[in-house]
């Protein structure tokens, strides 16, 4: 079957740049770039006729007219009308499906020709406005799978753009959805507020159609995403070697939704890695980090349930070595695209596009296409052997520990502590435990310690955390009472000496 051809917008300078990402964009995505073939004008070559001929015969050529209207009107010819209004009108009078995407301006900044011209789609297929480029490349994707499906090119929708017929708008929970709102606006300056309605924000997000919630709404903001994908879940596992071998000191399995798979997968992992603090030579806190830098390990993990297939049974799989970290996620690179690119500048074409704003939306993700490349130099910095990235029957991205170098020299100038390292008497501590004891300073309260180990849930910090520490005599209340409103924790006379041989102070 010939692919249908997208005639994207005029030569309007405004959305120079937009024309090229969605043109690429489309191209690179496996399911747009099997039926469609973007055209922009800049893709033409040097011809010597008129341009006007040539970009309404390039129009009357295509099956869908995407338009991009803004706040400037453009050049006007001799009857007064600009290019984009002519190609408009004549994707109008050659009965083309219309496509209007519509910039976030308000209307006291926009040309008065081009507010009128934005009058004049009102009846088009899609009239959507949009916030910047990701919101755009969301948007049009939604709209492009809606009409591979209502031409019944395709007998159902990509799994994230598809309608779940058993689910409706009782089965997505409310308070995420506000949580959701808070953050969006708080990260990136999202439109609507908390007390918009559900349906609302959801319709924005293109994640509800036809009164029902579509797969990537289920999975964001549901009440039981796993009651509908059963394999949505991350399997975490920690080995004691090197290789999978029993016995196995750790094993959870997590579920919820994307955002809390997300944090809770990242937060287990942290909480098997040491915490090493330095010096206080420039600071009066002594400076911490994990032996993985966070923001890598978040990366890696965010991308394995950003670009998952779902539609595979399989699960993502989280699996803690001696020398490194594994994580697993069935699925598989853009069309085209090697392991090597990801190391580079690369743009950004996620695997499920409409569960991928609401996690950019949100700063879970930052889709500049700079996120493993990110990953490669923060590595280096920290002294680490570089990430792989395997594809093979499932992708895989590997991130080395410490211990992976084999000689001093290598290892990066902070200290690292392993029970091996201990003296008998308290290698029974857990990692935990040890890593609270070793950012205890004098006396903080429960959130400056759970900020100082870059944890974000209480109840996991308060049961693997403190309460064993608590419990076993390293670190005891300021005050007696446990419920005290201004509570702090210091550390005992065996939590300071365990905590100088974590230092290697003297």
């Amino acid at each position: 079957m010939a692919k249908k051809k997208i005639f994207i917008s005029s030569v309007q300078r405004e959305f120079e740049a937009e024309r090229k990402v969605l043109y690429d964009y489309i191209y690179a995505d496996p399911l747009l770039g099997r039926f469609f073939e973007p055209f922009i004008f800049e893709a033409l070559p040097a011809i010597d006729q008129r341009v006007d001929n040539v970009y309404l015969r390039e129009v009357e050529n295509s099956t869908i007219y995407l338009g991009l209207f803004g706040k400037e009107y453009g050049f006007e010819n001799h009857d007064g009308i600009s290019p984009t209004e002519l190609e408009f009108n004549h994707a109008t009078r050659h009965h083309l499906t219309r496509l209007i995407f519509i910039s976030s301006h308000p209307n006291n900044e926009r040309h008065p020709k081009e507010l009128a011209l934005i009058e004049k789609a009102q009846g088009v297929v899609v009239r959507k406005k949009i916030a910047g480029t990701d919101d755009l490349k969301a948007s049009v994707y939604a709209a492009l799978v809606r009409y591979l499906v209502e031409k019944e090119i395709i007998r159902s929708g990509p799994f994230d753009a598809s309608v779940n017929e058993k689910a409706d708008l009782n089965d997505i929970d409310t308070e995420k959805i506000k949580w959701f709102v808070r953050l969006a606006r708080e990260k990136r300056g999202f439109a609507l507020q908390e007390t918009d309605s559900v349906e609302k924000i959801l319709t924005h997000l293109n994640l509800f159609e036809n009164n029902k919630p579509v797969n990537a709404a289920l999975l964001l903001f549901g009440k039981q995403p796993q009651r509908f994908f059963i394999s949505s879940e991350v399997r975490c596992v920690v080995f004691r070697g090197t290789t999978m071998e029993k016995p196995i000191p750790s094993y959870k399995v997590y579920k919820g939704t994307a955002f809390e798979l997300v944090d809770q997968t990242v937060e287990f992992i942290l909480s098997k890695l040491d915490y090493s603090v330095g010096t206080r030579q420039t600071d009066v806190q002594a400076p911490g980090a994990y032996e993985i830098p966070k923001d890598v390990i978040a990366e890696a993990v965010v991308n394995a349930i950003a670009h998952r297939d779902y539609t595979n049974n399989g699960s993502v799989q989280v699996m803690l070595f001696r020398d490194r970290l594994e994580i697993w996620n069935p699925g598989s690179l853009p069309m085209g695209w090697t392991v090597e690119k990801l190391k580079q500048l690369h743009s950004s074409v996620p695997a499920n596009p409409l569960m991928a704003e609401p996690l950019y939306l949100t700063a879970y993700i930052e889709r500049l296409g700079t996120g493993t490349s990110d990953m490669v130099s923060q590595s280096k910095t920290a002294g680490l052997k570089e990430p792989q990235f395997i594809q093979a029957e499932e992708f895989r991205t590997v991130l080395y520990r410490p211990s992976y170098l084999q000689t001093t020299e290598q290892v990066p100038d902070k200290h690292r502590t392993s029970n091996e390292e201990l003296p008998q008497e308290y290698r029974r501590t857990s990692v935990e435990v040890r890593n609270l004891i070793a950012v205890l300073e004098n006396e903080m309260n429960r959130q400056e310690l759970q900020d100082k180990l870059e944890l974000k849930h209480e109840g996991n910090f308060r049961n693997i955390y403190l309460v064993p520490a608590l419990h076993e005599g390293w670190v005891e209340m300021k005050y007696p009472q446990k419920n005290h409103p201004k509570q702090k924790y210091r550390l005992t006379e065996k939590g300071l000496a365990l905590q100088k041989l974590l230092r290697n102070e003297k």
